[in-house]
């Protein structure tokens, strides 16, 4: 019923940029808050950007303060990452993910949807 298609990964050069996208189908992506978050081997899921269904509310880690922009496009079911520019400790498998209700969380173990997973590896 629901899909959570994550694209845009891959691999680029330090200071690069990249845009991930992540396609939602099965639900009212407006009802929804969304996240990318991350994930390196050996460690945990970790959030770097939520964003909030209402008012506009968002979240960066301090690593993705200032470099990382989210944004959603509901009437097209679409989340975006922009990252710029793309530092080494970048790389890992990034996630998108959703979560119904109001409050406003960016905490991965209470969003609901995910995607797959794209890798993206920061590397020269």
């Amino acid at each position: 019923q629901v899909h959570v298609v994550e694209s845009g990964g891959g691999l680029v050069q330090p200071g690069g940029r990249l845009r991930l996208s992540c396609a939602v189908t099965g639900l009212n992506l407006g009802d929804y808050n969304v996240g990318w978050f991350r994930q390196v081997p050996g460690r945990e899921r970790e959030g770097v950007s939520c964003l909030a269904n209402s008012h506009g509310s968002t979240y960066y880690s301090s690593s993705a303060k200032d470099r990382f922009t989210i944004s959603r496009d509901d009437a097209k079911n679409l989340v975006f990452l922009e990252m710029n520019p793309l530092l080494p400790e970048d790389t890992a498998d990034y996630y998108c993910g959703l979560r119904g209700g109001s409050a406003f969380i960016c905490l991965p173990h209470l969003y609901r949807f995910w995607g797959q997973g794209v890798l993206v590896t920061v590397s020269s």
